[in-house]
């Protein structure tokens, strides 16, 4: 089933994932720190064809955030032991490590669900008219890295096919294997380079009078969904304000305490964090 969330207007999809991703930098609270990096899994897990390899470099690093942390942080009152050097070694440390871990996991894979969702042409759709030449720099970016990869792997496999490869063979052969492909790396950046500039030049770029044709237009479904985040991003901010989602680690670990109100909160954030997957789970049962 395709990703029904990513049909929404690029307005929507670009609020969306400036509410969740603002909120999971800012939000140091660990209750939702863990709604976020589920969700944010979850999501991610359902853009990449149901793969984990964006999962597996996630977890070395988040262990070696929180295995780092308290050699370098020694603030805390809550004292587990010493280090041969003399300072402490604290529960305080260790859960702020845990903490800054989750913060970096949950942007990060909201960052790889906003690479999937917003693409070239909703950049371009969206700032297109503000910042011209930056988005169209931007949008050229984000198609090129894609690209750029995939030729990178067709020219390993063809050198490999014709029994060079840069994992085999003794140093020197890997050496001139790895120079041949990055020669030919090079030669297919300046052509594609040049076909760009040349298609751009054909299609009018920059000429005064050029007019853009967008395929994006607003439907009483995107209305429904903005009222939806604008109404959940409310709620979780009034939340903040008034202390409700108060947590703070040094020197001792104090947050606020848990009411109907506080519950409430949770449930808002974790509904704004779950709409793409609110989404695609009505659109499942939808059909079939």
């Amino acid at each position: 089933m395709r990703d029904t969330f990513s049909d929404y207007h690029p307005i929507i999809n670009m609020l969306f994932f400036l509410s969740v991703t603002g909120f999971a930098m800012f939000l140091r609270q660990p209750v939702c720190l863990a709604i976020a990096i589920i969700f944010a899994g979850a999501y991610s897990f359902w853009l990449y064809d149901r793969k984990y390899r964006q999962f597996l470099f996630l977890l070395p690093m988040a262990l070696l955030i929180i295995f780092i942390n308290p050699l370098v942080n020694h603030q805390g009152v809550t004292i587990l032991g010493y280090f041969p050097s003399g300072n402490p070694f604290t529960l305080e440390s260790i859960i702020y490590g845990m903490v800054a871990a989750g913060i970096l996991t949950a942007v990060i894979l909201w960052f790889s669900c906003f690479h999937k969702v917003i693409n070239t042409e909703k950049w371009l759709y969206l700032f297109g008219r503000m910042i011209p030449v930056l988005s169209l720099v931007l949008s050229m970016i984000l198609r090129f890295v894609p690209q750029y990869g995939k030729q990178f792997r067709a020219v390993t496999e063809a050198q490999r096919q014709l029994g060079k490869s840069m994992k085999k063979g003794n140093l020197g052969s890997r050496f001139r294997t790895g120079i041949r492909v990055l020669s030919i790396m090079l030669t297919w950046t300046m052509e594609h380079g040049i076909d760009t500039a040349n298609s751009m030049k054909g299609r009018g770029y920059g000429l005064s009078g050029r007019t853009a044709f967008s395929l994006f237009r607003w439907s009483p479904r995107d209305t429904i969904l903005l009222v939806v985040i604008l109404t959940l991003d409310g709620i979780v901010l009034a939340g903040v304000l008034l202390g409700k989602l108060y947590w703070v680690c040094f020197p001792m670990i104090i947050y606020a305490d848990m009411d109907g109100w506080t519950i409430g909160i949770y449930l808002a954030y974790g509904a704004l964090m779950a709409l793409p997957m609110i989404v695609l789970g009505k659109e499942a049962v939808k059909w079939n």
